[in-house]
């Protein structure tokens, strides 16, 4: 079978030639490299491109390469408990710490284990308002994403937190590694974000967009990345990822948008560093302030302690 990867081409590669400049981005050797575009498997916007076509730098690249046939997500029943912490409970809501691996809800393309139906196999009743495929979500966070995330369990407090959460009364902090050092150390980014005209699962800052607004501050410097703590004003899909590509920082291990996959394969990481660290708000039904945190998983703690030299 194949694995499409799909990154983009930084400056530092315009004008090498395709098979030099997929090596050096994959960690491939230069002959697997050509083999690839001589195979018709790497394209560049869009089009396929030979072995010794050049690169232009900023272009969307993608290759498709030959892999093992994984396991694929593991069925729903077979999903241990206590993968999925619950953080806080009552009867009207629940916040869980979503791994990596777990979508909130079903969707297209997606067999794996979801939030809602974790939640469902232990006898946690959800909110009957909303769509169908995700009632009583709330709030969503990406498969590739860990961190918390809220839960209605009933109709009222669905509708009071849907509520909070349109007109910014929630609190949600996330901490993401990034390329580089953003400068300034503290600042905000306010870019429109729109679905991006040459892909279909990705989002990109565009004129016609809806407004969204990012808060960060840098909290650690490391050689080339840094640690930062996020804040949403605003919640578009893909928000955090979009916005930190679109000023010069993709996210460590986020290829998609823009991050170096060898770095990403030094470091361990097989997805985007980011976590949703921190959340707040008031409660919908009794009015009384709720707070939940949660610690970096393994994966993250791994690429921060090599990132500080602490692990070679």
């Amino acid at each position: 079978m194949t694995r499409e990867t799909t990154c983009w081409i930084p400056e530092g590669l315009a004008g090498e030639r395709t098979d030099v400049g997929l090596a050096r981005l994959l960690g491939i050797s230069r002959t697997q490299a050509a083999a690839l575009a001589e195979e018709g498997r790497v394209e560049v916007d869009g089009a396929r491109v030979g072995k010794s076509d050049p690169l232009p730098a900023g272009g969307l690249l993608s290759a498709k390469l030959r892999v093992a046939a994984p396991p694929g997500p593991p069925p729903e029943e077979d999903v241990a408990d206590d993968v999925l912490p619950i953080v806080y409970r009552d009867a009207d809501l629940v916040i869980v710490d979503k791994p990596v691996g777990i979508a909130a809800h079903v969707g297209p393309g997606w067999s794996g284990p979801t939030v809602l139906g974790i939640l469902a196999r232990r006898g946690v009743s959800l909110a009957s308002e909303g769509p169908a495929e995700r009632q009583g979500i709330v709030q969503r966070l990406d498969v590739g994403t860990s961190g918390l995330m809220a839960v209605a369990c009933s109709n009222v407090a669905y509708r009071g937190l849907k509520r909070a959460f349109k007109q910014r009364e929630v609190s949600k902090t996330y901490h993401a590694a990034v390329h580089g050092l953003l400068d300034p150390m503290r600042g905000s980014i306010d870019a429109a974000i729109g679905r991006h005209p040459g892909g279909r699962f990705r989002f990109a800052v565009t004129e016609g967009g809806k407004r969204a607004v990012t808060h960060y501050e840098v909290l650690e410097v490391f050689p080339g990345a840094c640690l930062a703590s996020v804040d949403l004003e605003t919640g578009r899909t893909h928000q955090i990822r979009v916005h930190l590509a679109a000023v010069g920082h993709p996210l460590l291990g986020d290829p998609l948008y823009g991050g170096n996959p060898r770095e990403a394969e030094r470091l361990g990481l097989e997805r985007q560093w980011l976590h949703a660290v921190q959340l707040g708000f008031t409660h919908p039904v009794t009015g009384e302030q709720v707070r939940a945190e949660s610690p970096y998983p393994a994966d993250l703690t791994q690429a921060l302690e090599r990132l500080r030299g602490v692990e070679q």
